[in-house]
């Protein structure tokens, strides 16, 4: 490991200016290492160890627009549940001997960075194709570890691979996707493809063996059905993984749209066939989702969309986009708990708009030509912030969401980032785009600080901030429906994807509303830092962010879906309900002040053991006393009273109208006729 001081002269070392100081910096670091060796040994020698290897040279074919030699066979055993096992064969075609590398996909579409699961691959073992077998061994790649090497011998035409890959038996070991009575299946962790090649240019033929007597669904189009084995139509390697598969014991499948050039159907997988009981109504509410997400857009840009949802406390919860379907799992009161599940119902609406922003209109630097390509997320605030816009927008004119939820759930978005998000001080919106690579859905010590993927709810802030400007620019007669239909809807019918950059966003906005500054007016939102939040375009709407002591049915709903006690817009902390333990401390807010960490236990408030009631009511004793509250913490093995200074009682956010505005939240939430 080289010095300090020698590090800091090979970094100022590239500067003209700094030359001279670097060479004098690492005469003084070559210094340091010799008077710190054995007098015995040579300096020469000394300094020589200090050094780093150099790396070795990129060994991994840079992916190039030109078709694969063969079909890659690629067939998928789902069948053991028990031990939550994919076992994976595939034959890959080969043009003769020589060098081979095979990748397993990292850099994943949707979530915009490097999380493909290799270390779920086990058991791997490469052969020659046919008889006698001939095993042939593989070498992982110094740098990709994503890469495997192999010397295809003379006389080969294809090579035999068989790997298991193993799936999450735990929470602890990751996202679970298989349970005793459902599976999903993302085609990308179950196979290994040839580099050198586009991923549109591999061609595969890939087939499933469901457990007995399981149902299914995927966008992939099905060959041939014989018993539990399902083989689909060949397809390109960006296709299939963009074709996930549900499976399940209990199974529904509704039609919501009809249209023979787009029909749309939802298919629902659950833990117990009554949970798949959806009423007549709330099969209607998931048609007018459809219906509202075709006005707003005028376009369709699939041939069949397929809505996989998942309902059941053990699968893990996903929401992921794919061209022609998506990966949904929510709760299993979705049906029968229609009411106390709300907070969740947005799902299927924000993904169901990925079809249009994010797989056919996409940003350039996310658009890549194959799974080992990095990304660069710097519009993730139209990908994500627009399509999270969109979503509360069509929650609502469906019906998923009333009208007053919706506007509970931009209150609790706005008060998020006015009150609670500290880390707006230092960390802008535009860096948070950069939070798939950093840590991709990592926990956070201290998310209101360190700030996480912030580009969903702030993005979505900043559109009603656009929307409500372009009503205010050109008298109510345009808004970002106009945008929308402009943006996403050329080439009806196609699949794209059509590219864009930040130019044409600011070009789009300039047609609609021209003479404003559209480029500043988003640098400035997109650039900037706190204190306070982009609360602009909910006042501009005609409402204002307001406290109340009861929370809101959004953040009631919020509650109970994280099993969680909101307190984090009165003490500053958010802890679990069952056993009070911390899972969130506000940076900067009261309980941060009083030296409170997440990760510890809230044992008792004001000398009476810990319950949501106990806590909410402390809170109402501290603001009639004018007292502190008093908390006995648990940390590790040691306890410890709190005196945490807050007396203003339970505070949750709500939103009020301000008088002599136009109402133009309301004009927007309103279905379209």
């Amino acid at each position: 490991m080289p010095s300090p001081l020698q590090s800091r002269a090979a970094a100022w070392s590239s500067s003209p200016r700094l030359a001279w100081l670097a060479s004098v910096l690492l005469v003084v670091a070559t210094a340091s290492v010799t008077f710190a060796t054995d007098a015995t040994e040579p300096p020469a020698a000394s300094v020589a160890l200090a050094m780093p290897a150099p790396p070795p040279a990129r060994s991994v074919p840079a992916p190039q627009d030109l078709p694969y030699v063969g079909t890659l066979e690629l067939e998928v055993d789902l069948g053991d549940v028990a031990h939550r096992v994919f076992d994976v064969r595939e034959r890959i075609p080969v043009a003769g001997p020589g060098p081979l590398t095979l990748l397993y996909p990292r850099w994943l579409p949707g979530n915009h960075g490097p999380t493909g699961s290799v270390q779920s691959l086990a058991g791997l073992v490469i052969s020659a194709a046919g008889a006698p077998a001939q095993r042939i061994e593989w070498q992982r790649d110094e740098l990709d570890k994503f890469a495997f090497h192999v010397d295809v011998p003379p006389g080969v035409a294809a090579l035999d691979l068989r790997f298991q890959f193993v799936s999450p038996a735990t929470a602890e070991h990751g996202r679970r996707t298989v349970t005793d009575d459902l599976l999903g299946l993302q085609w990308e962790k179950a196979l290994l493809y040839p580099a050198g090649h586009y991923a549109r240019r591999i061609e595969l033929r890939a087939a499933v063996r469901l457990p007995a007597g399981w149902d299914f669904a995927t966008a992939a189009r099905v060959a041939l059905r014989d018993g539990d084995r399902v083989s689909f139509e060949p397809m390109s390697l960006e296709r299939l993984g963009d074709s996930p598969l549900y499976a399940g014991r209990h199974a529904r499948h509704i039609q919501l749209d009809t249209d023979p050039r787009g029909p749309v159907t939802l298919h629902l997988f659950a833990d117990r066939p009554s949970q798949l009981d959806a009423t007549p109504a709330q099969v209607e509410i998931h048609r007018r989702l459809v219906a509202q997400a075709r006005k707003l857009f005028g376009s369709r840009h699939y041939r069949r969309y397929d809505f996989l949802l998942a309902l059941s406390e053990s699968f893990g919860g996903i929401g992921l986009e794919h061209h022609e379907s998506s990966e949904n799992a929510l709760g299993p009161g979705y049906f029968v708990d229609w009411e106390g599940t709300a907070a969740g119902k947005d799902l299927l609406a924000h993904e169901f708009v990925h079809s249009w922003n994010g797989k056919f209109r996409r940003p350039a630097d996310l658009w890549t030509p194959g799974y080992d390509v990095p990304m660069r997320n710097g519009l993730l605030w139209v990908y994500e912030g627009q399509t999270e816009f969109w979503g509360v927008v069509l929650a609502a004119r469906s019906g998923l969401w009333s009208e007053a939820y919706a506007r509970d759930a931009l209150a609790h978005y706005a008060a998020s980032y006015d009150l609670a998000r500290a880390g707006r001080q230092w960390r802008n919106l535009q860096d948070t785009t950069d939070q798939p690579i950093i840590a991709y859905r990592l926990p956070l010590a201290y998310p209101s600080w360190q700030r996480g993927t912030d580009y969903y709810t702030e993005g979505a802030l900043l559109w009603l901030d656009v929307d409500t400007r372009l009503r205010e620019l050109t008298r109510e007669r345009r808004s970002l429906d106009d945008f929308a239909r402009a943006f996403y809807s050329m080439d009806d019918g196609e699949l794209g994807p059509s590219t864009f950059r930040f130019d044409d966003v600011v070009e789009a906005l300039g047609r609609l509303a021209p003479g404003e500054d559209w480029r500043g007016f988003l640098r400035d939102r997109l650039d900037g830092h706190g204190p306070g939040g982009p609360i602009g375009g909910l006042e501009r709407a005609g409402w204002r962010l307001v406290w109340r002591d009861k929370p809101s049915a959004f953040t009631r709903g919020v509650e109970v879906e994280q099993k969680r006690i909101n307190a984090t817009f009165s003490l500053g902390l958010a802890l679990t309900r069952d056993g009070g333990r911390i899972a969130e401390v506000a940076w900067g807010g009261p309980a941060f002040k009083a030296g409170i960490a997440p990760g510890s236990t809230l044992v008792a408030v004001n000398g009476r053991a810990f319950s949501a009631d106990e806590l909410l009511e402390g809170l109402r004793q501290a603001q009639r006393d004018g007292q502190p509250i008093e908390l006995l913490l648990r940390r590790d093995d040691r306890y410890s009273t709190v005196k945490v200074d807050w007396r203003e009682g339970p505070r949750y956010p709500q939103l009020e109208r301000i008088e002599g505005r136009p109402d133009r939240l309301g004009a927007l939430l309103r279905p379209r006729n």
